[in-house]
């Protein structure tokens, strides 16, 4: 092979196509990864570091407990903010200093709260707690003293969900009545008794025996609920006291496991089931089993976490940087689906994050979202967490750049990235599906900033900051047919995007 030329093998835009944990390695596009932990897929394609957090609250009041497992922005009516927020079996009103709000007394008793996982929603320039097995509560005008929810001498059902929609409040899954929706009184979240109040029993309703409201949801005027292996849809949720209000489909075989995994996307809704993660739309399009999931690619993996999982789900959906994010506390994972355009199969590219642990989410209107920590409220952004690195690892599946009979032995890598500056990478490489890689430490030389660098007519132009591009190179040894890659990188304040991996390589004999 003295005389023989090396070839390029390229691995154009790695992990675009994010995670796949579900089909044969063999032949698999090489624009799949095997792992692409703390990423994201960028607006340009490109595999890169997802951004840290920096702490916001300062005060320690959530002493040993979880952290913060629910994180709600009201606005009142005067434009006034209030950011709720519980943990510690206490509600909290504040952003940088977390206050305690004050409870009610209930038959001259102080109320007493019991776990975190409230669901907080507004309506009507109030804000509502519910929670199973507690009494509702309310916050008037976004008050910081709570009240009890009750009219007429009777408090509302005890709910584990609700839901501000149609111009009333719509609460389920109450202890030992987990089948029956009760709606409010129109205007008044407090009035479950008078007015047009009312109730819906689904015994008689869902189409495949026995089945439990999980969620609640409001899409494209239709009244979603959401049982563990079904979806009612209601239509005329406006109008519950006349004929309008009426069961328009029914969906079987296929339900919500979560209640807080439950999102709005604008045009969709997305939530787990027990098959993996859905989208109402595609379901809907569907209507036949087996339904195929967004959460193809990762399916087993995920329903894995999701099974072994103790603690409440959460998630997240960002318009602004049109992901979706679900986090399983007790494996400390969180699933990133990005939702601009699905794959092929229908499925949204995965990705992973680590090290951060987010236990809930809001968005801030004025500020991006913030997530609900073990050690108080953050807020997304910056590419550290708090103070601290951590770590991007992308992983190739094994790759045979379409030739399945011939070594291949790697010599040198060139590999290209947008950013990461002034840090310390590795590559690592193993052939045939060992999963024995060899491992090398590289750095870039100093970076060469992007095309708009300087202004184009001696002006502020807009484009005067630029990026670094930076390029590295690594020589390599070893041959395999196929081989596997992967970069890793400490995130240490700046942002890091992967463009590209060129491989130059020779090909050997024929196996």
């Amino acid at each position: 092979m003295s005389g023989q030329k090396l070839q390029n093998l390229a691995v154009s835009a790695p992990a675009f196509f994010g995670i796949n944990t579900e089909e044969s390695p063999v032949g698999m596009n090489p624009n799949f990864a095997d792992i692409a932990d703390n990423c994201v897929i960028d607006k340009q394609g490109r595999i890169g570091a997802r951004e840290g957090y920096i702490q916001i609250s300062t005060n320690d009041v959530l002493g040993t407990s979880r952290g913060l497992e629910a994180v709600f922005e009201f606005t009142n009516f005067d434009g006034t903010v209030v950011v709720f927020s519980a943990g510690n079996n206490k509600i909290f009103t504040g952003t940088t200093t977390l206050t305690e709000v004050t409870l009610p007394l209930v038959n001259n008793v102080a109320y007493e709260i019991n776990a975190n996982n409230w669901k907080i929603v507004s309506f009507n320039n109030n804000v509502y707690f519910f929670q199973s097995g507690q009494e509702p509560l309310v916050s008037v005008a976004g008050s910081t003293t709570l009240e009890v929810v009750a009219s007429g001498g009777t408090t509302a059902p005890s709910g584990n969900e609700v839901l501000a929609a149609f111009g009333r409040l719509w609460v389920a899954d109450v202890v030992g009545n987990n089948y029956t929706v009760y709606w409010s009184d129109l205007l008044d979240g407090t009035d479950f008794q008078g007015g047009s109040s009312g109730s819906l029993d689904l015994t008689s309703v869902w189409t495949n025996g026995y089945d439990e409201i999980v969620a609640l949801t409001e899409h494209n005027g239709f009244l979603l609920i959401f049982g563990l292996h079904s979806i009612v849809v209601y239509a005329g949720g406006d109008s519950v006291t006349t004929v309008d209000f009426r069961l328009s489909d029914t969906i079987e075989g296929v339900g919500c496991i979560a209640r807080d995994s439950v999102q709005a996307t604008g045009n969709d809704i997305i939530f787990l089931s027990d098959r993996g993660l859905m989208s109402l739309g595609r379901i809907i399009q569907e209507k036949s089993l087996p339904m195929r999931d967004v959460s193809a690619n990762v399916r087993t993996d995920l329903l894995k976490a999701v099974k072994e999982e103790t603690l409440p789900i959460h998630s997240f959906y960002s318009a602004f940087d049109a992901f979706y994010l679900i986090t399983l506390p007790t494996t400390g994972t969180t699933y990133c689906f990005d939702v601009r355009t699905p794959l092929e199969n229908g499925s949204f590219r995965a990705t992973t994050w680590s090290g951060m642990n987010p236990i809930s989410f809001t968005n801030i209107a004025a500020d991006g979202f913030y997530i609900g920590l073990e050690g108080g409220l953050a807020k997304y952004g910056s590419y550290l967490d708090d103070t601290a690195t951590y770590k991007m690892s992308y992983f190739s599946n094994p790759i045979d750049w379409g030739n399945t009979s011939n070594l291949k032995f790697l010599k040198k890598f060139n590999i290209t990235v947008i950013g990461g500056n002034d840090t310390n990478y590795t590559l690592s490489w193993s052939y045939d599906y060992s999963g024995v890689y060899n491992k090398q430490l590289f750095n870039f030389a100093e970076g060469t900033l992007g095309q708009y660098n300087i202004s184009e007519f001696n002006t502020s132009a807009e484009y005067s900051g630029g990026v670094f591009v930076n390029k590295g190179c690594v020589h390599t040894n070893g041959s395999g047919v196929s081989a596997s890659i992967g970069v890793e990188s400490t995130i240490n304040g700046s942002p890091f995007s992967i463009q590209t991996i060129d491989i130059h390589a020779l090909l050997g004999r024929m196996i």
